[in-house]
């Protein structure tokens, strides 16, 4: 997938950025490369063109939220209990970059908090996929972060509810 300047993406590790331009970068040995300059939050990131652009997707169109709302308020899938296994299942999960697998995370991390403290693994990944999906709503809905985090928390709120009746 090719991008262009002014487009909006999400970067897998530094999530939502918009390209600045294509550059070519010249290494030491006098090869050069082409990259993307990408603008995100902390900085600027280079991701070069040819060969891993399958990392960088676009942003969730607005019109997809709607499906991500109702995951939000369903259902968990159960976490193991081992937190080796847990880490290994949920690292796997995130692997895939996507949109949806973020709010399986949150959904599922947020359900298995509400009766089990998480260590220290599960709750830096909480901060990261939490902030990861908030950036990502915001700039999908036209939100800020703070207003699209009201949000997000809000329909994880309904699910806990949902779930709370429905486990009792």
């Amino acid at each position: 997938m090719r991008f262009k300047a002014n487009d909006w993406l999400v970067h897998p590790q530094h999530g939502v950025g918009r390209v600045v331009k294509r550059v070519i970068k010249k290494s030491g040995q006098g090869s050069s490369q082409e990259y993307y300059e990408i603008a995100i939050t902390s900085g600027t990131v280079w991701v070069p063109v040819e060969g891993s652009p399958s990392r960088l997707r676009r942003i969730t169109p607005k019109s997809d939220l709607g499906r991500y709302r109702a995951l939000l308020r369903s259902r968990p899938t159960p976490l193991a209990t081992d937190y080796k296994q847990r880490q290994t299942t949920l690292s796997e999960r995130l692997k895939e970059s996507t949109f949806e697998s973020k709010c399986e995370v949150l959904r599922d991390l947020m359900a298995f908090r509400w009766k089990k403290p998480l260590n220290e693994y599960g709750r830096n990944m909480l901060r990261d996929v939490r902030q990861l999906l908030y950036t990502e709503w915001a700039a999908a809905e036209g939100l800020s972060v703070t207003e699209a985090a009201h949000e997000v928390d809000a329909l994880l709120l309904e699910g806990k509810e949902t779930y709370r009746t429905t486990a009792g």
